[in-house]
């Protein structure tokens, strides 16, 4: 399997050429144009807009039936303080975690296994503690030390000596 990482295939021309079983993350499409293009069992996954297929524009039919597949996401964007509160009590019936058990059960080198490149179980916990700790603990509160020595805890992710410092203190946030 060829791996292209990185690179720019800006206004390049692919005639007949096979992409089948082919991965593609992160890749963006602008203003690209598919011809005589066959797709089948086709998973897209992202920002749709302007898309057309075969001069009909998909996008606002995909909204539509996500909207009525799932129409809680629609009330996530309140312009009061009572759709505030609808939104917030949607965000915890949909925050279902696992049993703290369940991981528990995994052997650990599942925990630390990425599929399709994603994120492990390991780094998930890992970013979400961090991202609590500069979202939360430093930008909102302001601590000088917002760093949480659980990032640094998680089973096979002890911080190297330059990391752990950085818990010691955080550079002021700029509040205007």
């Amino acid at each position: 399997m060829a791996d292209f990482v990185k690179q720019d295939f800006s206004d390049a021309r692919f005639e007949q050429v096979g992409f089948s079983r082919a991965w593609f993350r992160d890749v963006y499409f602008t203003g690209a144009t598919l011809g005589g293009a066959w797709l089948e069992d086709v998973d897209i996954d992202g920002e749709i807009r302007n898309v057309r297929i075969n001069g009909v524009d998909i996008a606002p039919l995909v909204e539509a039936e996500l909207n009525r597949r799932y129409p809680e996401p629609t009330k996530l964007d309140p312009a009061d303080a009572e759709g505030l509160r609808e939104a917030w009590a949607i965000i915890e019936r949909a925050w279902t975690p696992p049993p703290s058990s369940e991981p528990k059960r995994l052997p650990p080198d599942l925990l630390h296994e990425r599929v399709q490149d994603e994120y492990s179980f390991i780094e998930t916990l890992r970013h979400l503690v961090f991202a609590t700790d500069v979202w939360v603990r430093r930008a909102i509160l302001g601590l000088p030390a917002p760093y949480s020595p659980l990032g640094g805890q998680l089973p096979g992710t002890a911080l190297p000596a330059r990391d752990r410092q950085r818990g010691v203190a955080a550079p002021p946030v700029r509040r205007t």
